[in-house]
């Protein structure tokens, strides 16, 4: 495993290549550029999620409902090779460039998916919020959009924080699957230094220890975070 190591270290962590990124760096521009559009796609979904109006909240729980009852491995599958099918995206020239990239289509799977996710958990958190906070608001003149601006969403955001940090854990081991979209990320060059060295402990074996070193240092990144903004979450002591 060590000679492995250091004959293809630079493929594994994926950089020296110019913009051209492949492996550990692949896998977290995924998990960047994916978490940031479903995070900010997830915030109005949210609103509309927990809103009281049943003809708001139910086409974004229908979404969420079909999106985490399907397996993401379809659902890249149907984005990769099913959307290019379509005769309206082949004969639209801006679309069928689009959707020849593997990486778009990934990064568009991925978004849809997680964005599913964290739209249920942030308007879990809008929910939590105690009423008594909300009525305070009113009662010192706030308006409805200074409601959800100064109070709702900072304190749903914060709460929401551990589930974030295990949607992203979950994302993490789910880039794994982008290979199928010919995406050169870690489990990509795994695969490739196996067919190279036929040594396939030694090739999977590194890159679960990758994973497992970014999986350590987002965890951690996530308990300073819940140490620094979740403090009012503590119970207040007793003497």
């Amino acid at each position: 495993m060590i000679d492995i190591l250091k004959e293809y270290w630079p493929q594994y962590l994926g950089i020296g290549n110019g913009w051209n990124i492949s492996g550990a760096a692949m896998t977290l521009w995924i998990l960047v550029l994916t978490m940031l559009i479903a995070f900010l796609a997830s915030i109005p979904l949210a609103i509309l999620r927990a809103s009281s109006n049943k003809r708001l909240s139910r086409p974004v729980q229908l979404y969420t409902f079909v999106i985490r009852g399907t397996p993401l491995y379809v659902q890249l599958l149907i984005v990769y090779t099913g959307f290019f099918s379509l005769e309206f995206i082949r004969h639209t020239p801006s679309l069928s460039e689009f959707f020849r990239s593997g990486f778009n289509c990934v990064i568009v799977a991925f978004s849809f998916n997680c964005c599913a996710y964290l739209t249920e958990v942030l308007a879990g958190s809008i929910r939590s919020i105690p009423a008594g906070e909300i009525e305070a608001a009113r009662a010192f003149g706030f308006s409805r959009v200074k409601i959800y601006t100064r109070l709702i969403l900072p304190s749903a955001l914060k709460r929401a924080l551990p589930y974030y940090g295990n949607e992203v854990i979950i994302l993490l081991h789910c880039t794994s699957i982008a290979f199928t979209a010919t995406v050169p990320e870690l489990l990509k060059v795994a695969r490739d230094v196996n067919s190279a060295t036929y040594a396939a402990f030694s090739s999977f074996s590194i890159a679960g220890i990758f994973y497992a070193v970014i999986a350590v240092a987002l965890v951690a990144a996530f308990r300073l975070m819940e140490k620094r903004w979740l403090a009012f979450l503590k119970p207040l002591p007793t003497h």
